[in-house]
């Protein structure tokens, strides 16, 4: 599958200086929704498509908004629009619509990409982890409200007080 391909990359950008973080965190922002909709356009899902468009359209006013409303300077003191980070928003958008639209084999690799730009956000002082998770759980609850699965069988981890479940949902 294509996305084993990522993995050697994955590990290679796992710790770059930070300049290198700050770049490469800023491309993964364009890049995985440039990713998410071309793969809607391989498989001519014109439906999932305009759903993707709507749940990113949302996901990133709700930051701007969010953005414009809570006055959180940044670790490192050059502004404050700290609160919610908008590079992990609109890479968790598209991780999310990759795995709800197309399943796993779509969104492990481009959640693992969206985490490592959430993580570097973070490592470079330009957000706190506050920020970078409130712009993930955005960008996630979007995809959750507006996109529906292109598969009829979704399967999910569910985290518990005692553990760890798969659940399952067949849709007909």
């Amino acid at each position: 599958m294509w996305f084993k391909r990522l993995l050697p990359l994955i590990f290679l950008i796992a710790s770059p200086a930070k300049a290198d973080s700050e770049e490469l965190a800023s491309a993964l922002r364009i890049a995985l929704p440039v990713a998410a909709a071309g793969t809607s356009l391989w498989k001519s899902d014109y439906e999932g498509l305009w759903q993707f468009g709507l749940s990113f359209a949302a996901s990133s006013a709700t930051t701007l908004a969010l953005k414009s409303a809570v006055d959180a300077e940044r670790p490192d003191g050059s502004d404050n629009d700290s609160f919610p980070s908008g590079h992990a928003t609109n890479a968790f958008s598209a991780a999310a619509y990759m795995q709800r639209r197309y399943g796993w084999a779509y969104g492990a690799p481009a959640y693992a990409l969206a985490s490592w730009t959430a993580v570097s956000r973070v490592n470079t002082g330009d957000h706190h982890w506050a920020d970078v998770l409130a712009g993930a759980a955005i960008g996630i609850a979007f995809n959750q409200w507006l996109v529906d699965p292109h598969s009829p069988l979704q399967v999910a981890p569910v985290v518990l007080d005692d553990g760890l479940m798969i659940s399952g949902v067949v849709t007909f």
